[in-house]
Protein backbone atom coordinates (compact mmCIF):
# COMPACT_ATOMS: atom_id res chain seq x y z
CA UNK A 1 0.00 0.00 0.00
CA UNK A 2 1.00 3.39 -0.96
CA UNK A 3 1.37 6.82 1.19
CA UNK A 4 -0.56 8.10 -1.84
CA UNK A 5 -3.41 5.98 -1.10
CA UNK A 6 -3.98 6.56 2.63
CA UNK A 7 -6.83 8.73 3.73
CA UNK A 8 -6.37 10.10 7.18
CA UNK A 9 -9.41 12.06 8.97
CA UNK A 10 -9.49 12.79 12.50
CA UNK A 11 -11.31 15.08 14.96
CA UNK A 12 -10.07 17.37 17.24
CA UNK A 13 -10.17 19.90 19.85
CA UNK A 14 -11.43 17.80 22.78
CA UNK A 15 -11.70 20.17 26.10
CA UNK A 16 -9.65 19.88 28.77
CA UNK A 17 -10.30 19.76 32.79
CA UNK A 18 -9.00 21.25 35.31
CA UNK A 19 -10.60 20.22 38.48
CA UNK A 20 -8.40 16.72 38.86
CA UNK A 21 -11.23 15.49 40.95
CA UNK A 22 -13.07 15.11 37.57
CA UNK A 23 -10.44 14.38 35.48
CA UNK A 24 -11.12 10.70 35.51
CA UNK A 25 -14.13 11.06 34.65
CA UNK A 26 -13.68 13.62 31.86
CA UNK A 27 -10.92 11.42 29.97
CA UNK A 28 -13.27 8.91 29.63
CA UNK A 29 -15.67 11.32 28.13
CA UNK A 30 -13.22 12.99 26.10
CA UNK A 31 -11.87 9.27 24.61
CA UNK A 32 -15.53 8.30 23.49
CA UNK A 33 -16.32 12.01 21.81
CA UNK A 34 -12.74 11.41 19.87
CA UNK A 35 -13.58 7.89 19.15
CA UNK A 36 -17.00 9.29 17.59
CA UNK A 37 -14.98 12.46 15.45
CA UNK A 38 -12.13 10.35 14.04
CA UNK A 39 -12.13 8.87 10.55
CA UNK A 40 -9.31 6.99 8.98
CA UNK A 41 -9.25 5.54 5.38
CA UNK A 42 -6.61 3.48 3.70
CA UNK A 43 -7.40 3.29 -0.37
CA UNK A 44 -5.72 -0.64 -1.44
CA UNK A 45 -7.07 -2.98 -4.16
CA UNK A 46 -9.69 -0.66 -5.45
CA UNK A 47 -11.39 -0.65 -2.37
CA UNK A 48 -11.69 1.92 0.72
CA UNK A 49 -11.28 0.55 3.92
CA UNK A 50 -12.82 2.55 6.69
CA UNK A 51 -11.95 3.22 10.34
CA UNK A 52 -12.77 5.03 13.43
CA UNK A 53 -10.72 3.54 15.78
CA UNK A 54 -7.01 4.34 15.11
CA UNK A 55 -5.59 0.91 16.46
CA UNK A 56 -7.73 -1.17 13.87
CA UNK A 57 -6.01 1.45 11.50
CA UNK A 58 -2.65 0.80 12.73
CA UNK A 59 -2.75 -3.06 12.54
CA UNK A 60 -4.69 -2.79 9.13
CA UNK A 61 -1.69 -0.63 7.85
CA UNK A 62 0.88 -3.73 9.11
CA UNK A 63 -1.28 -6.65 8.65
CA UNK A 64 -3.78 -5.53 5.00
CA UNK A 65 -6.84 -6.95 6.91
CA UNK A 66 -8.69 -6.21 9.47
CA UNK A 67 -10.94 -9.18 11.67
CA UNK A 68 -14.50 -7.74 11.46
CA UNK A 69 -16.12 -5.71 8.39
CA UNK A 70 -19.18 -4.24 7.43
CA UNK A 71 -19.28 -4.40 3.23
CA UNK A 72 -21.00 -2.03 1.37
CA UNK A 73 -20.38 -2.85 -2.75
CA UNK A 74 -20.31 0.36 -4.87
CA UNK A 75 -20.85 2.92 -2.03
CA UNK A 76 -17.43 4.88 -2.68
CA UNK A 77 -17.48 8.41 -4.48
CA UNK A 78 -16.26 6.42 -7.94
CA UNK A 79 -17.76 3.20 -6.98
CA UNK A 80 -15.71 1.56 -5.43
CA UNK A 81 -16.54 -1.11 -2.49
CA UNK A 82 -16.22 0.43 1.35
CA UNK A 83 -15.22 -1.91 3.97
CA UNK A 84 -16.01 -0.56 7.66
CA UNK A 85 -13.54 -1.69 9.94
CA UNK A 86 -15.06 -2.95 13.26
CA UNK A 87 -14.23 -3.04 16.34
CA UNK A 88 -15.43 -6.39 18.54
CA UNK A 89 -18.47 -4.26 19.64
CA UNK A 90 -19.75 -2.93 16.97
CA UNK A 91 -19.88 -6.68 15.16
CA UNK A 92 -23.01 -7.46 16.28
CA UNK A 93 -24.50 -3.76 15.30
CA UNK A 94 -26.15 -2.39 12.36
CA UNK A 95 -27.18 0.91 13.43
CA UNK A 96 -24.60 3.59 15.41
CA UNK A 97 -21.37 2.73 13.85
CA UNK A 98 -19.22 5.87 13.82
CA UNK A 99 -17.53 5.49 10.67
CA UNK A 100 -20.63 4.16 8.95
CA UNK A 101 -22.70 7.30 10.22
CA UNK A 102 -20.00 10.09 9.29
CA UNK A 103 -19.71 8.66 5.82
CA UNK A 104 -23.79 8.51 5.74
CA UNK A 105 -23.72 12.60 6.74
CA UNK A 106 -25.55 11.62 9.81
CA UNK A 107 -22.97 12.23 11.70
CA UNK A 108 -20.61 15.34 11.54
CA UNK A 109 -17.91 16.12 13.97
CA UNK A 110 -17.44 20.05 14.72
CA UNK A 111 -14.75 20.95 14.95
CA UNK A 112 -13.08 18.64 12.67
CA UNK A 113 -9.60 18.19 11.37
CA UNK A 114 -8.79 15.77 8.24
CA UNK A 115 -5.71 14.57 6.89
CA UNK A 116 -5.70 13.05 3.01
CA UNK A 117 -2.08 12.00 1.59
CA UNK A 118 -1.75 11.95 -1.79
CA UNK A 119 1.51 11.98 -4.60
CA UNK A 120 3.85 13.04 -1.49
CA UNK A 121 1.35 15.82 0.11
CA UNK A 122 -0.81 15.86 2.57
CA UNK A 123 -4.19 17.56 2.11
CA UNK A 124 -5.76 19.12 5.35
CA UNK A 125 -9.33 19.91 6.19
CA UNK A 126 -11.23 21.52 8.91
CA UNK A 127 -14.37 20.35 7.39
CA UNK A 128 -15.69 17.23 6.47
CA UNK A 129 -17.71 18.94 3.95
CA UNK A 130 -14.39 19.77 2.85
CA UNK A 131 -12.65 16.71 2.50
CA UNK A 132 -15.81 15.08 1.15
CA UNK A 133 -15.42 17.39 -2.28
CA UNK A 134 -11.52 16.82 -2.25
CA UNK A 135 -12.24 13.35 -2.42
CA UNK A 136 -14.91 13.17 -5.06
CA UNK A 137 -12.75 15.59 -7.24
CA UNK A 138 -9.39 15.42 -5.53
CA UNK A 139 -9.46 19.44 -5.83
CA UNK A 140 -8.95 22.07 -4.06
CA UNK A 141 -9.96 25.24 -4.87
CA UNK A 142 -8.57 27.71 -2.08
CA UNK A 143 -5.52 26.64 -0.51
CA UNK A 144 -2.56 27.70 1.44
CA UNK A 145 0.21 25.54 0.72
CA UNK A 146 3.30 24.97 2.96
CA UNK A 147 6.10 23.98 0.91
CA UNK A 148 8.22 20.92 2.77
CA UNK A 149 6.42 21.26 6.05
CA UNK A 150 5.06 17.79 6.87
CA UNK A 151 6.62 15.15 9.25
CA UNK A 152 8.87 13.69 6.36
CA UNK A 153 9.35 16.95 4.47
CA UNK A 154 6.19 17.08 2.28
CA UNK A 155 4.05 19.58 1.20
CA UNK A 156 1.30 20.52 3.16
CA UNK A 157 -1.90 21.84 1.28
CA UNK A 158 -3.87 23.75 3.65
CA UNK A 159 -7.53 23.01 2.33
CA UNK A 160 -9.98 26.62 2.40
CA UNK A 161 -12.96 27.99 2.10
CA UNK A 162 -13.78 30.70 -0.33
CA UNK A 163 -14.23 32.71 3.06
CA UNK A 164 -10.73 31.83 4.36
CA UNK A 165 -8.88 31.83 1.24
CA UNK A 166 -7.67 35.16 1.70
CA UNK A 167 -5.71 35.08 4.67
CA UNK A 168 -3.19 32.69 6.45
CA UNK A 169 -4.71 29.39 7.94
CA UNK A 170 -3.50 29.61 11.50
CA UNK A 171 -5.58 27.78 13.45
CA UNK A 172 -5.68 24.66 10.98
CA UNK A 173 -1.84 24.65 11.07
CA UNK A 174 -1.75 24.72 14.61
CA UNK A 175 -4.18 21.61 14.50
CA UNK A 176 -2.13 19.54 11.94
CA UNK A 177 1.32 20.52 14.04
CA UNK A 178 -0.57 19.14 17.05
CA UNK A 179 -1.73 16.20 15.22
CA UNK A 180 2.00 15.48 14.36
CA UNK A 181 3.53 16.26 17.45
Amino acid sequence: MHLANIILVAGLGLATVGCSSMQGAQEKQEMAEYSMASLYEAHANGRIYVFYDQDLYADFLKSGHTPYMYTQIGAGPKGETVVYALTSEDKKKREGIPSVDMLAGKLVPEPFYGETISDGRIYVFSSLEMMNDFRKTGEATYRFTDIGSGPNGETVVYVLSKADSKKKPDAIIQMFRKAHS
